[in-house]
C-alpha cells in the first residue's frame, strides 16, 4: 500500500549520516556520508514532491574519513555555506592534528520557480548544469590530550535559529567515542571558522559523552539577542547552561544538571535505567527529550521545563522498541480566541529502531502558564528504508508574505537517511488556521494539524466505538419489542418492564405456540381414534349376520317349490316314483337345515366377534376415557380457566366439583415452570397444604404470582384478576419470599 503523503526517493553511492534543509529553501537537501575513508557530500534538489536528484558533488579528499555530520550556516539565492563533521586522515591524526570541522561553499544551479502544478505533474529530467563546491576552511576544536583516540570523532553539529535581521549565532558540537566527552560552543555567523570563535566549552566526565546538544537565543530582543541557552544530555542527566556571544574564551562553562534518571528500586530485578537520546528547544524555556525505556521496552518522549519539572509525555508506538532520532520544526500561528494569543505549532519527527517514523504536533503558547499541553498523533510511517535510519530533519517553513489568495499550496518536508544509501523525503501539506475572514488582501499562517481538531485516528476509533454502539442498542431495542409483541420468545424478560396497563395494551403471548396441538384436541382426537374402529367392526358383524339368514330363507323357498312341482305329476308316474318325491322333501330339507346350522355358526362367530370388539370399544373408551381426565387434570391454567368460566368443558370437568391448583416447579437448570392441576378437596389438603387461596394471598404475593403467571403467557393484564378467584396457588416460596422482605 503506497504512503499517504507523495514521497520520493534516491540511492546514492554510499551510507548516509546527516542531512540537513537549505533554511531558506525548502527545495535544497544536503546529505553526507561514507565509509571509512571513502567520502561522499551531495546537494540534493527536493522541490518536486516525486522526484529527487542530484544537484552538486562536494569534492572532498579521499584520504579523509566520511561525513558523521553536518549543518546549513548561511543561504542566499546564489550560493551557501555549511558546516560538517569530517575526520582528518590517518596520518594526520597520528601527528596530533584532527582538524574535524569543515566549511564549504556550494553554488546553486540557476533556479527555475516550480509551479504547483508542476510539484503534482510526473518526474522531470534534472537539468544538465552541475553546480560547484569550495572547501573554506578547517579547524580543530576538541581538546587534544596523549588519551585522544583515531576513533574519535564529531557526533553532533548543531546551530542556533539564523535571525532576520542577521544576528549573532552560536553553534554546538559534540565528540563521539572520545575517553572524556567535551562540548565545545563557537559563532556560527562565519564562513570559515577559527580558534577564535570559540565562545566556551564544556568538559565531561571519564567516558561520559553528550548523546544530543542543542543551542537557543534567550530572546528576539535587541538587549538580549546575545544571550543563548545550551542544552545537551548524557545516558542519565539532562544539563542546561548560558553563553554570551560576546565572550571571546575558551574556559569552562559552568552546565547545571537539570533532571536525572533514578536508579531503580533496590528490590527491582533489573537495575537497567531510562537512557536520554535527543532533545531540542522548543522555546528558552521547554525541552522536548527523546527517551528509550531499558531492555528495549519501548520509547517515550518527555516535555520539560527548563527548571526540570516535566510538563507531559508520551509512550510512543508499540512496535518503536527504541528511538534513535529526533526533528522538530516551529509553525507558529494566532490563536482565534479573544485574547489572540500568539503561539507555536510543533512538528515532532521521531525514527525508531524498527525503520518506522513517528509524526506528532504540539500546539502551545510561546510563554507561560502552559495548560492543556497534549501531543496528537498526525502520521506513522513503517518501514520506511530498508535498514537502520540514520538521520531526520525537517525544512524550515517561512509563512509566506503574500496574499493568501495568492499563496500557493504550502508544504513541510521531512528527509530521512538510512545506511543502506537510501534519502526518502516525504512531503506533508499544511493547512491555513485560521482562516482568512477579513478579506482577499491578509495572509494567513500555516499549520500541519488544525489546533483542536481529532486526529484521525481518534476519530476512526471514535466512529467505529459509536457504530458498534448504535448497532448494539437497535438489537436491544428490536429484542424487546418483538418479545412484547409476541414475535420472539422471552430471553430478556421485557414483557416485565412494563406496568400492568402497557401490559395489557401491548404485550401479547408467543404467537408460535399456536401451532402446538393443545391437550384437549390431543385427548378428542385419542379417544375417537378407538371409537371409530369399535364401531366399523360392530357394523360388520351385523351386515355378515344378516346376509346369511338370507342365504338361508332362500334355500328353503327354493326346495317347497320342487315339492309342489311334484306333486302335480301324473299318478302313473307318481306311484313309480312315490319314494322320488319324499326323498327329495327330505334332501331338500336337509340341505336347507344344513345351511341354516351354517348360518347359525356364522352368526355365532359373528357374534363372538361382534363381543370381542364391543369389549375392545370398551376397554379403549375407559382408557380415552382415563387419558382424558388425566391430560385434563394436567391442562394449562388459562385452558382450565376457560373450560371454567365458559363451560366448554365436555367432560363435566370443569363442573365436577373439584379444585384448581396452580404449582411451581424449579428446575434442574436453574429456572422454573409452572403448571396447572384439578384435585378433589381431600388431595389438595394432602399435597399442598400450604396452598392458599387467591383472594387470601397479600399483595406482594399476588403481584410476584401475576408477574411468574404473565412471564408463562397463563395470564393476561386484560383479563382481569377476577378470573383467578378461587384458585389455589403453591410453590412460590423463594419469590414470594423475596418479593415480601423487597
Amino acid at each position: 500500500m503506497s504512503p499517504p503523503f507523495a514521497h520520493a526517493k534516491i540511492t546514492l553511492g554510499c551510507p548516509l549520516y546527516a542531512a540537513d534543509f537549505d533554511p531558506e529553501n525548502h527545495g535544497f537537501l544536503l546529505v553526507g556520508g561514507g565509509g571509512g575513508e571513502g567520502r561522499s557530500g551531495t546537494l540534493l534538489n527536493t522541490s518536486k514532491k516525486h522526484e529527487v536528484s542530484e544537484v552538486v558533488d562536494i569534492d572532498l579528499s579521499r584520504d579523509e574519513d566520511s561525513v558523521t555530520s553536518l549543518a546549513y550556516a548561511q543561504s542566499t539565492e546564489l550560493w551557501a555555506t555549511a558546516f560538517a563533521g569530517i575526520n582528518s586522515s590517518m596520518r594526520e591524526q597520528e601527528q596530533g592534528r584532527n582538524e574535524h570541522l569543515r566549511s564549504f561553499l556550494l553554488e546553486y544551479p540557476p533556479r527555475r520557480r516550480i509551479t504547483a502544478g508542476e510539484a503534482d505533474a510526473a518526474p522531470e529530467e534534472p537539468s544538465g548544469h552541475k553546480g560547484q563546491t569550495k572547501a573554506l576552511g578547517r579547524v580543530s576544536y576538541f581538546t587534544s590530550t596523549a588519551k585522544s583516540k583515531p576513533e574519535t570523532f564529531q557526533r553532533v553539529i548543531r546551530l542556533s535559529k539564523r535571525r532576520k535581521e542577521n544576528g549573532p549565532r552560536l553553534g554546538a558540537i559534540a565528540t563521539g567515542l572520545a575517553p572524556e566527552g567535551e562540548v565545545v560552543v563557537f559563532a556560527a555567523d562565519t564562513s570559515s571558522p577559527s580558534v577564535k570563535d570559540i565562545r566556551g566549552r564544556i568538559r565531561l566526565g571519564h567516558k561520559e559523552e553528550a548523546a544530543d546538544v542543542d543551542v537557543i537565543g534567550v530572546s528576539d530582543n535587541k538587549e538580549d539577542e546575545a544571550n543563548f541557552q545550551i542544552a545537551y544530555c548524557t545516558d542519565y542527566d539532562i544539563f542546561v547552561t548560558k553563553c554570551n556571544y560576546h565572550y571571546n574564551r575558551s574556559e569552562n562553562l559552568d552546565p547545571q544538571c537539570i533532571h536525572s534518571n533514578p536508579f531503580p528500586d533496590v528490590f527491582a530485578s533489573s537495575k537497567a535505567r531510562p537512557k536520554f537520546r535527543s532533545l531540542r528547544f522548543l522555546t528558552p524555556t521547554i525541552l522536548l527529550i527523546l527517551q528509550n525505556v531499558p531492555n528495549g521496552a519501548g520509547s517515550e518522549i518527555l516535555l520539560m521545563e527548563t527548571t526540570g519539572r516535566i510538563l507531559l509525555s508520551k509512550r510512543l508506538h508499540k512496535k518503536i522498541k527504541s528511538g534513535i532520532a529526533l526533528s522538530v520544526a516551529a509553525l507558529p500561528f494566532t490563536s482565534p480566541s479573544a485574547k489572540a494569543r500568539k503561539q507555536l505549532q510543533h512538528a515532532i519527527a521521531v525514527a525508531g529502531a524498527d525503520i518506522s517514523i513517528t509524526v506528532l504536533t504540539l500546539d502551545h503558547p510561546l510563554v507561560a502558564p502552559y495548560a492543556n499541553l497534549q501531543f496528537r498523533p498526525h502520521l506513522f510511517l513503517p518501514s520506511v528504508h530498508p535498514t537502520s535510519i540514520t538521520s531526520l530533519t525537517f525544512s524550515s517553513h517561512n509563512p509566506p508574505s503574500t496574499l493568501w489568495t495568492q499563496t500557493p499550496p504550502q508544504y513541510l518536508k521531512l528527509a530521512s537517511t538510512s545506511i543502506a544509501n537510501t534519502c526518502i523525503v516525504h512531503t506533508l501539506p499544511l493547512t491555513s488556521y485560521p482562516p482568512p475572514k477579513k478579506g482577499p488582501d491578509t495572509t494567513a499562517n500555516y499549520v500541519l494539524t488544525i489546533p483542536g481538531a481529532k486526529s484521525n485516528i481518534t476519530q476512526t476509533t471514535f466512529s467505529v466505538l459509536a457504530a458498534l454502539i448504535a448497532i448494539a442498542i437497535g438489537a436491544f431495542f428490536l429484542q424487546a419489542f418483538t418479545e412484547i409483541r409476541g414475535a420472539s420468545p422471552d430471553m430478556i424478560g421485557a414483557k416485565g418492564w412494563l406496568n400492568e396497563r402497557l401490559h395489557g395494551w401491548l404485550a401479547r403471548p408467543y404467537m408460535f405456540e399456536d401451532a402446538i396441538p393443545t391437550a384437549s384436541s390431543s385427548v378428542q382426537s385419542v379417544a375417537q381414534t378407538p371409537l371409530s374402529m369399535a364401531s366399523g367392526a360392530f357394523e360388520t358383524a351385523i351386515e355378515s349376520f344378516y346376509a346369511a339368514v338370507g342365504e338361508a330363507e332362500e334355500t328353503i323357498s327354493t326346495t317347497s317349490e320342487k315339492i309342489q312341482e311334484d306333486a302335480q305329476t301324473p299318478f302313473s308316474v307318481a306311484s313309480e316314483a312315490a319314494e322320488t318325491p319324499i326323498e327329495a322333501f327330505y334332501g331338500a330339507m336337509g340341505e336347507a337345515g344344513a345351511k341354516a346350522s351354517e348360518a347359525r355358526g356364522k352368526v355365532s362367530e359373528v357374534g363372538e366377534s361382534a363381543k370381542a370388539s364391543a369389549g375392545k370399544v370398551s376397554e379403549t373408551g375407559r382408557k380415552a376415557s382415563e387419558t382424558a381426565e388425566a391430560t385434563a387434570e394436567k391442562l394449562g391454567l388459562r385452558d382450565i380457566l376457560r373450560q371454567r368460566n365458559t363451560g366448554s368443558d365436555t367432560s363435566d370437568l370443569g363442573n365436577d366439583g373439584k379444585e384448581v391448583i396452580v404449582h411451581h416447579t424449579p428446575e434442574e437448570d436453574g429456572e422454573s415452570s409452572l403448571s396447572a392441576e384439578k384435585h378433589d378437596s381431600e388431595t389438595l389438603a394432602e399435597k399442598h397444604s400450604h396452598a392458599k387461596r387467591w383472594e387470601d394471598m397479600g399483595r406482594r404475593e399476588r403481584e410476584a404470582w401475576k408477574r411468574r403467571l404473565l412471564d408463562a403467557g397463563e395470564w393476561a393484564v386484560d383479563e382481569g384478576e377476577s378470573v383467578l378467584k378461587g384458585v389455589f396457588f403453591s410453590g412460590l416460596g423463594a419469590a414470594v419470599g423475596a418479593a415480601v422482605g423487597g
